[in-house]
């Protein structure tokens, strides 16, 4: 059987953070009819498409918003009980819950435990409440302790920390001071990247109202995350991603790797054997789609909005910018294997350049990014786009 993991998309949240530019949108109260009629929907799609996935055991569950944690506990384990139902799960799947502070008490993670929840992600960003404030986030450091004690109060022994750097406001030492106050938690996992400005949200549109770090102090707040978490135990594994020994990501690996992945719910994208396709983004649209796959039975992924059977050229592309994210890097014999050429015959040109600047190190098996390379990552990437 290959392996699968299945992404769940909830879209609802208390109020959009200024930056967010995810499909999510608010909404009010965990019990509203909006959100009942949502998990129908998610339940009836996970049924109907199970079919196509026979030949796969789910190894992996991610629960992504907007923030899940806005369901209750019986409508979580609603949902679980219908992926278990359908789809062949070994024992031990990671299953991974994201949420934000204040959105969950010790009863609701211990229902969203006993529903199989055995991983969960907490959006921090910052330990400054100020800095909080500037991006739009609905709680402050306080309500951050609250839950994150809460959750190993309710036995939850794998958690993941969210860290944000070159927010408006920040110095490198509130960034440090962030770094610190996480760190001392000890939690398994940390994530830690740099604020994006996307065009379209509200702090794209207000930035000249801020003054954000400048270039260099957003180099050295990447510099001093590497640097700082590897003193306390933290192994880098990828570009924005630390974890403690045997705690990386299982489910995140599978997209750094192409494996095969399934996403339900709104706007959720799935990549299954090179094809991929995408579910609509609009309400009145998935509905629509649901509504159909429950009519004509189990076509799932054929009958997919925007499917695209990827190429080969699409395939090494991704192949090379997805696993060079990774600090292990990409494997030459690996490559030949999916692809039938060596990377030479492909990337030759791009490879013997890239070394010569620094960016790269090839090795007899694997190729892998430098620690300079890392830092204008996306640079280094682009050119392995055909």
């Amino acid at each position: 059987m290959r392996d699968l993991s299945i992404y769940i998309h909830v879209p609802f949240c208390v109020r959009k953070c200024l930056y967010c530019d995810f499909l999510s949108f608010p909404v009010s109260g965990e019990d509203g009819q909006g959100i009942r009629n949502y998990v129908n929907l998610l339940k009836q799609e996970i049924k109907s498409s199970a079919a196509d996935y026979r030949n796969h055991r789910a190894v992996s569950v991610f629960w992504g918003g907007g923030t899940p944690s806005l369901l209750s506990g019986e409508a979580a384990w609603d949902v679980m009980e219908t992926v278990r139902a359908h789809f062949h799960m070994v024992e031990d799947a990671e299953i991974t819950m994201e949420m934000n502070p204040g959105t969950v008490d010790e009863g609701k993670l211990r229902m969203y435990r006993e529903a199989g929840v055995n991983r969960i992600s907490i959006g921090l960003q910052s330990a400054d409440d100020e800095e909080l404030r500037r991006i739009g986030r609905i709680h402050d450091y306080a309500a951050f302790l609250k839950t994150y004690e809460s959750a190993r109060r309710a036995g939850l022994s794998n958690i993941n920390i969210d860290l944000m750097a070159a927010l408006p406001g920040q110095s490198v030492a509130s960034y440090r001071k962030s770094l610190a106050c996480v760190a001392a938690l000890v939690p398994e996992h940390i994530s830690a990247y740099s604020l994006i400005l996307e065009e379209g949200t509200p702090l794209y549109e207000r930035q000249g109202q801020y003054l954000f770090p400048t270039e260099e102090e957003d180099r050295l707040m990447y510099a001093l995350t590497k640097e700082y978490l590897a003193s306390c135990g933290y192994r880098r594994y990828e570009i924005s991603n630390y974890a403690k020994e045997g705690r990386e990501c299982r489910h995140n690996k599978v997209y750094w790797q192409r494996g095969d992945y399934a996403g339900f719910g709104l706007g959720a994208s799935s990549m299954v054997g090179n094809v991929r396709w995408s579910n609509p983004a609009g309400m009145a649209g998935y509905e629509v789609y649901v509504e159909g796959l429950a009519r004509l039975g189990t076509d799932g992924p054929a009958a997919g909005p925007d499917r695209h059977v990827l190429t080969v050229e699409e395939q090494m592309e991704e192949y090379m910018f997805l696993g060079l994210r990774m600090m292990r890097g990409v494997g030459r014999q690996e490559f030949a294997r999916q692809f039938g050429r060596r990377m030479e015959e492909v990337y030759g040109g791009v490879l013997d350049k890239l070394c010569r600047q620094g960016l790269l190190v090839a090795g007899e098996d694997y190729v892998r990014l430098t620690d300079r390379g890392i830092d204008v990552s996306n640079c280094v990437l682009a050119e392995f786009l055909l």
